[in-house]
């Protein structure tokens, strides 16, 4: 796969650690801003790059983190159609999560399905119990029993 110019992609890590430093101080609607700024630079088509997808991640889980949940389901949703993002149990778990919080329950159980079945209960341990409560609530519980 081809890689985004030295330069360009100096740049967006720059602005990415600068998302990064925003959100660890909680301001994530200025982290989303300086994400955003970051994925303006990103080459079309934008989904065939790796970069896309971190930071489609960054920016999602800020918009998550902030109550933005229309955002973030949306960038999630874009997320899936970049390099390794379907499959990504944080993405589908953020996903589900947003859907959940919008009221989309099917989109929320297809989604929190996939990131339990990829990475198990401990991809919720981080995030209020309602989540995981909410999934138990909607599907088989696993063979063995055990969640």
């Amino acid at each position: 796969m081809e890689e985004v110019a030295a330069d360009v992609h100096q740049k967006i890590e720059d602005l990415s650690s600068e998302g990064d430093r925003l959100a660890g101080l909680s301001q994530f609607e200025d982290a989303f801003k300086t994400y955003s700024d970051a994925w303006q630079l990103i080459p079309e088509p934008k989904t065939s790059w790796d970069a896309s997808t971190w930071l489609l991640v960054a920016m999602g889980d800020a918009a998550f983190l902030a109550g933005k949940f229309i955002t973030g389901r949306n960038t999630f949703g874009y997320a899936l159609h970049c390099p390794n993002g379907f499959g990504n149990p944080f993405i589908h778990l953020r996903l589900g999560q947003c859907e959940l919080e919008l009221g989309n329950v099917d989109d929320a159980v297809e989604n929190l399905t996939r990131a339990y079945a990829l990475e198990g209960k401990e991809i919720f341990e981080r995030d209020d119990p309602k989540y995981f409560t909410f999934l138990q609530s909607t599907i088989e519980p696993p063979a063995s029993g055990i969640w």
